[in-house]
């Protein structure tokens, strides 16, 4: 199942990652460069850089430029994010482009590759909210706190991994069908965003 392949892998980024903790640290994907698997460990690695990068601008006592500086920085990866999203889901529509769907199939909310998207993101909640489950530096009131959190993240992941392969399972069926929207986040776009192009 494609949710249980993606759960393990984003696992694995997560602890890759934190091997060094380092946001600058450059990626080594372990899975051939054509393969899904490849796809999912450089999403979710995108996704932790991110995680941390929200965390170093949130300091208060962040020098003010340096944060402008960060927040630049997080746009820019988050353009990332989306056009790994959007990459997936090619791969996707290259994946099904043969089956051709029945008269009265329907168009999912979101596509696949954003569902996983979500997915990933799930997984970094997890692998924090659990070290905060169990901080011995924390309270004992925090701690049960974060437990009872975790468990619905847990639950959670649980239930959108049986979504994901429900619906991959009706776009083989040709029960569902897939339609993918470009984001278009015209804020980081110069010809789009009149406050850049205005500029003189």
């Amino acid at each position: 199942m494609i949710s249980e392949i993606a759960n393990r892998i984003f696992n694995q980024a997560i602890t890759d990652y934190h091997k060094f903790d380092d946001i600058d640290q450059p990626i080594e994907n372990p899975y051939d460069a054509e393969s899904l698997e490849h796809l999912f460990y450089v999403k979710n690695w995108i996704d932790t850089a991110q995680w941390h990068m929200e965390d170093v601008v949130r300091n208060p006592q962040i020098d003010p430029v340096e944060g402008l500086s960060w927040k630049r920085r997080i746009d820019a990866q988050n353009q990332v994010r989306t056009d790994m999203v959007e990459f997936i889901d090619g791969y996707f529509l290259n994946l099904y482009q043969g089956i051709s769907p029945l008269p009265d199939a329907k168009i999912n909310t979101e596509s696949p590759a954003w569902a996983i998207d979500r997915l990933s993101i799930l997984a970094l909640k997890i692998y924090h909210m659990n070290e905060e489950a169990e901080r011995p530096t924390a309270s004992v009131e925090h701690r049960e706190q974060c437990q009872t959190k975790l468990n619905i993240l847990l639950s959670q992941r649980d239930d959108l991994s049986n979504s994901i392969n429900e619906l991959l399972a009706d776009i083989e069926a040709g029960k569902k069908f897939m339609k993918v929207y470009k984001q278009m986040k015209m804020y980081n776009d110069p010809s789009l965003n009149p406050v850049l192009y205005n500029k003189v």
